[in-house]
């Protein structure tokens, strides 16, 4: 009845916590995560990583199994995620497989991260080897549900020295029902003594085309329309991690109200357009200095990073460089292609190799310049100073 209070309800035996909830109606309004929702279930599913998927992959139908696993990479490469995944093939109901079923009890509560068999431990939170001794000290007894009693190490490096050599022995010679998977930003902390009761796989940074392409299959799934080339610039920015790519995702999401496109992500990012930096160039070429300032002024009236700014113009500049060099490895589907090729063409390549240190020198000084704004103009100045002609007329003096 309305007004009535439903706390009697958390003290009534037998009581489902789905109908106290539904009372409230909290299951409503709930929402996961892109990186949750979307983080791989089997190797099939996991972006980037085919050579270790390769590996485990041979590994487990063969039945080669390691006792010890240790995975590099840095963050958001999908370390964590191939643990589990891993942890699932040794365990699933099905026998020990590089297919895990994903439905028995065992995938299912690995999934959901309630499985007793997987013990998950943060070392950067248990770094004393007290902690670790208690840890091991329950590895001799066998697993409760499991094949396989699975501890995931996150961040090892981070454990002391008295922690690492207290788990020596037991990462030597553990139980036969054990395994050991650890994982880490930074293997150079990790004691040799360690690595070598190990073997490792090194995970690599995501390319930015493998983003994109998993951000656009993520949004068609969605049903949220989006643009390409937004989807270029989320990847750029995540800078090799899937997982930054899909926060940036869920960002971008709510910053354009479920629609993705390039300005929207543009303005979120504080990226610059790159036809400011065409501009540049372009202005650079028929060496007008007034054009190259009237970007600068651009940039400043919309608040854009100077220093942002020239290091996306450091990258064109090396973009440049591969057109004039090796014009094979240029993508046909790049939008930019034909602006490309055009600079390419315009400029030496001796002088893209000037352009571009004088660039990197000039983001480097904007610390000690009088304002960003003078350092950035000065540095436009210094390479309308170094242009074409100018290099020319020097070589030809020679």
């Amino acid at each position: 009845p309305e007004g009535s209070s439903h706390s009697h309800l958390l003290q009534v035996p037998g009581v489902r916590l789905a109908t106290f909830i539904s009372c409230f109606g909290v299951g409503r309004m709930s929402y996961q995560v892109l990186a949750r929702k979307w983080r791989p279930r089997n190797f099939s599913t996991l972006v980037g990583q085919e050579h270790v998927v390769r590996a485990l992959t041979h590994a487990l139908t063969e039945q080669r199994l390691h006792h010890a696993y240790l995975f590099t990479g840095t963050r958001g490469v999908g370390k964590t995620t191939i643990a589990r995944i891993l942890a699932k093939s040794l365990n699933c109901e099905t026998g020990i497989t590089a297919t895990p079923c994903g439905k028995c009890s065992a995938c299912l509560e690995i999934d959901s991260g309630r499985f007793v068999d997987l013990l998950e431990v943060d070392a950067a939170t248990n770094t004393r080897v007290d902690e670790m001794r208690q840890l091991l000290e329950n590895a001799v007894y066998a697993p409760t549900r499991g094949r396989f009693k699975v501890y995931v190490i996150d961040e090892v490096h981070m454990l002391s020295n008295s922690a690492f050599n207290a788990m020596l022995k037991t990462l030597e010679e553990p139980p036969e029902h054990v395994k050991f998977i650890l994982a880490t930003t930074d293997p150079q902390k990790i004691p040799v003594t360690v690595l070598s009761r190990c073997l490792q796989f090194n995970l690599k940074q995501m390319p930015a085309m493998a983003i994109s392409a998993h951000l656009a299959h993520i949004l068609q799934a969605e049903g949220l329309p989006h643009e390409s080339s937004a989807l270029s610039l989320i990847a750029r920015s995540a800078a090799g991690s899937m997982r930054d790519a899909l926060s940036l995702l869920d960002q971008a999401i709510a910053h354009g109200a479920g629609k993705v496109d390039e300005s929207q992500v543009r303005t979120m990012l504080g990226s610059v357009d790159h036809d400011f930096l065409f501009g540049i160039l372009d202005a650079l070429v028929a060496g007008d200095a007034a054009a190259m300032l009237s970007v600068a002024a651009d940039l400043s009236v919309r608040s854009l990073s100077f220093s942002a700014t020239l290091q996306d113009l450091a990258g064109l500049l090396t973009r440049i460089q591969i057109a004039q060099c090796v014009p094979a490895t240029l993508d046909e589907d790049d939008p930019d292609r034909s602006r490309l090729l055009a600079l390419s063409s315009a400029l030496t390549p001796e002088f893209v190799q000037l352009a571009y240190q004088i660039v990197c020198h000039g983001r480097n000084e904007l610390s000690s310049a009088p304002d960003e704004y003078a350092g950035f103009v000065m540095t436009l100045l210094r390479l309308h100073a170094f242009r074409p002609s100018s290099v020319a007329d020097v070589i030809a003096s020679i």
